[in-house]
């Protein structure tokens, strides 16, 4: 008698349910000592939710933490090699299981948010406060690009530069990641916004509501005479004196590009800057995102009202998640660079 044994081939192998696919670096260094691993699914604790990704995205901070630059970074992250090998921290994905005390959150809901254990994988454990359930309108890719970069332009144009409607707000590399949720968000706000981006990106710009547009390829916004009463440099190619020159009296100008020294990294710059904040009365205010779950939720409704749209330039499966960071490392990425799993 034949034996049919089409049912058992269709049944996972037991160990595969307990074993996940990951980009993971052993080493600190450039996005080559990326490598595909078969690594341990993680199981939810208390508080935290199981998320199957579905998306994620990668950025410049992700580089830096990869190479272990500044040195600083490994203070966090590991002294020799890295303690989590799984880079990134943006996600969107599916609820796959949940840990005790979580109650908001149930197995089969799309949610995105930010998880310090890595997310170029296919699973990740994120606490509950990490998440928010993602709007039916906004596709994975859409709210995987959106937490980090989007969080530090709301920061940087609500609680830093504290940007009212009818405020004149210059944004440099304002076709970036940060730049096109910042140019977003200050019109959201009532601002004028200003964009300073590439000739091949002006239309792109415009096209996310930028009141006007400055190719700085032909023309130097630290000299043309206008006065701007927020400046969001995520750029940094012009000294800070002829940027504050753009300045109003009493504007405030943020400096954000992440550039700094190789032990200390921005650091050494943001305690000059505020130092030389006490001498003029110019806010000279560098600052650093924190990742806030009430933040999300503003972001989640920009999101949802349409007021907001991520901009994404390229999109690469997990297996290629280096070549990925590499045209990230290139700084001419258009928006967001997303990650599917």
């Amino acid at each position: 008698m034949k034996t049919d044994h089409s049912d058992t081939e269709r049944m996972p192998h037991p160990a595969a349910a307990t074993r996940m696919r990951a980009m993971v670096h052993h080493r600190y260094g450039p996005p080559s000592v990326l490598q595909a691993s078969d690594v341990p699914r993680p199981e939810p604790r208390r508080g935290e939710v199981l998320v199957r990704l579905e998306a994620a995205s990668v950025h410049s901070g992700d580089l830096y933490v990869m190479a272990g630059d500044p040195y600083l970074v490994r203070l966090a992250f590991g002294l020799r090699r890295p303690r989590n090998g799984i880079p990134a921290r943006d996600l969107a994905g599916v609820v796959a299981a949940v840990g005790a005390d979580v109650t908001d959150l149930k197995p089969g809901g799309d949610v995105f948010g930010w998880s310090t254990a890595g997310t170029l994988a296919e699973y990740a454990c994120v606490p509950v406060g990490n998440l928010v359930r993602r709007p039916t309108t906004v596709s994975a890719v859409e709210a995987a690009v959106t937490p980090m970069s989007g969080l530090t332009a709301l920061q940087a144009m609500r609680d830093v530069a504290r940007v009212r409607p009818g405020d004149r707000v210059l944004i440099t590399g304002a076709s970036g990641g940060v730049g096109s949720f910042a140019v977003q968000i200050a019109k959201a706000m009532g601002a004028e916004v200003t964009a300073v981006c590439s000739g091949r990106n002006i239309e792109l710009v415009r096209s996310i509501g930028a009141d006007h547009v400055i190719d700085y390829t032909t023309t130097d916004f630290t000299a043309n005479g206008e006065r701007y009463d927020v400046i969001l440099d995520s750029v940094e190619a012009e000294p800070l004196a002829s940027v504050r020159r753009a300045l109003t009296p009493t504007g405030t100008v943020i400096p954000n590009s992440g550039r700094g020294g190789r032990w200390v990294g921005p650091l050494g710059r943001i305690i000059t800057a505020r130092m030389r904040s006490i001498f003029t009365r110019q806010r000279l205010a560098p600052f650093v995102s924190v990742e806030k779950h009430e933040d999300l939720v503003a972001l989640s409704d920009l999101l949802a009202s349409g007021q907001v749209t991520p901009l994404i330039d390229r999109t690469y499966p997990l297996a290629e998640a280096a070549d990925a960071l590499r045209y990230v490392a290139t700084g001419h990425a258009r928006g967001k660079v997303a990650i599917t799993i």
